[in-house]
């Protein structure tokens, strides 16, 4: 079986059949944070289900170039310096250093190329002067340049490709200025809005004037500058197909101008909106999470990405607190497992379990079904503790399942569990009761074992010896 994957532009499954000719390379963008605050945990759906497909092409054998944007220059980080007062990098600086400690906590692999937009000023001017000589966008007196979704439509494109679009009832043609807009009007657009007094020093030169380019222009001119003109992949919350990721393919078809048969991207992946707590994301709810706010809860990085990836990311998920324990409490059960077979393995190094990969495999490549794959992962888990259960593993076998859990935690990405440091204190105990077996002092033995249980530690005798993991 090949891998399938729903293509938002063709609304169906579709084989995955990368644009390169040799069939491995895969370039993949996704758009990224806008710095203007904390990412929130919806933010994060999005990033850990990106770093899935990545991870499971990898997994499936393809070389992935990764490209993920930071936008540093927008609507909303401009109110935001107007309240503080601080420089543009100043401001965003905090907030990206921010959202990359988040990737990391998440156990996401680092995109190969993290462009900023203020970085790709002279490729977005280049789009808009082609726009501009074809007759598709315009300029106003104050020196802003607009799309104009009337003529694009008038070069024979369509607008609408991503989402179905009723003109008949829409406001076509009408100018939006913000940098996000509503389903109820396909507008112009601004490729580059014309320096005001609120915008204070971010502006840049440009043919038409000072200004600044508008938020959907900056994806199409960093992802052509970093993945060619046609690229594999789009990825990003379905909350972006329109109107942002429909104009990226509007600017960047209309400025392009593909042959027959190019595209500006040939799949398009949208992930699902996340509530939390059954309810839209609000501050004034009490629902509204950011990473470290569930830190401070007592919730790691491992279990917030276990529940992340455990429904279909095409399906809208609920996000709870309750959930984050279950996440909890199924991690656990694959550390006991996987802890055990690493002990029992030893020194000796094993292959996986091609069976069981190719179950696991056959389950992520229709559509990334997690659900499925997580079925297999704790029928594995299953089977394991019975065979340790009646001692029926051995220590070539207890590689050979260390060797698959590897494997199928390049897909999943969970890594492994960090141990709390076991005090000094418990471990003294620890080899006074070994002492006490020894010595056939039983009763001492069982009174050592209850002391330490009351101190929040379980003695587990093992193979290799006696151990200790949290009670």
């Amino acid at each position: 079986m090949s891998l399938k994957l729903f293509n938002t532009l063709s609304r169906s499954l579709e084989p995955f059949e990368p644009l390169d000719p040799t069939g491995r390379s895969v370039g993949m963008y996704c758009c990224g944070p806008t710095v203007y605050d904390f990412g929130h945990i919806g933010n994060f759906r999005t990033f850990v289900f990106s770093d899935l497909v990545r991870r499971t092409l990898e997994f499936r054998g393809f070389t992935v170039r990764h490209v993920m944007n930071i936008t540093d220059v927008e609507d909303k980080i401009l109110r935001r310096l107007r309240e503080t007062g601080l420089s543009l990098r100043e401001y965003t600086g905090k907030y990206e250093k921010a959202f990359l400690e988040d990737l990391v906590e998440l156990n996401c692999r680092m995109p190969h190329h993290l462009p900023r937009a203020t970085e790709f000023m002279p490729q977005m001017i280049d789009l808009v002067g082609k726009l501009l000589k074809r007759g598709i966008a315009y300029q106003t007196p104050d020196g802003s340049v607009w799309f104009s979704i009337t003529q694009y439509q008038g070069c024979g494109c369509r607008y609408g490709q991503l989402v179905k679009l009723n003109f008949d009832e829409m406001r076509a043609g009408e100018r939006v200025s913000g940098d996000e807009y509503d389903k109820e009007s396909a507008a112009d657009f601004g490729l580059w809005k014309a320096r005001v007094p609120d915008d204070g020093s971010v502006f840049w030169p440009s043919p038409w004037g000072d200004g600044r380019p508008g938020w959907h222009l900056e994806c199409s001119a960093m992802s052509t500058a970093l993945l060619g003109p046609s690229f594999d992949l789009h990825l990003g919350g379905e909350d972006l197909a329109f109107p942002h990721h429909e104009d990226e393919i509007a600017q960047s078809e209309g400025a392009l101008e593909y042959p027959p048969g190019k595209r500006f991207v040939k799949y398009w992946l949208h992930a699902a909106h996340l509530l939390v707590e059954g309810k839209k994301m609000s501050k004034s709810l009490g629902n509204f999470f950011t990473l470290r706010d569930l830190r401070a809860k007592g919730y790691s990085g491992r279990e917030i990405r276990q529940l992340l990836l455990s429904a279909h990311y095409r399906e809208t998920f609920n996000f709870t607190l309750e959930g984050l324990d279950g996440a909890r409490s199924a991690l656990s059960r694959i550390d006991e497992c996987v802890a055990k077979l690493r002990g029992l393995a030893t020194s000796q190094t094993g292959s996986a379990d091609v069976d069981v990969l190719a179950r696991f495999t056959e389950a992520m490549d229709d559509d990334l079904n997690v659900s499925k794959a997580w079925g297999v992962v704790f029928d594995w888990v299953r089977d394991q503790n019975r065979l340790l259960a009646i001692g029926g593993m051995t220590s070539s076998m207890a590689a050979t399942a260390t060797a698959t859990w590897d494997r199928l935690d390049e897909v999943l990405g969970l890594g492994r569990r960090l141990e709390d440091p076991t005090p000094s204190d418990a471990m003294a105990l620890l080899d006074a009761r070994t002492a006490a077996k020894k010595a056939r002092d039983f009763a001492r033995a069982d009174a050592i074992r209850n002391e330490l249980k009351e101190m929040g530690w379980m003695v587990e005798d093992t193979a290799t010896g006696p151990k200790l993991k949290r009670v």
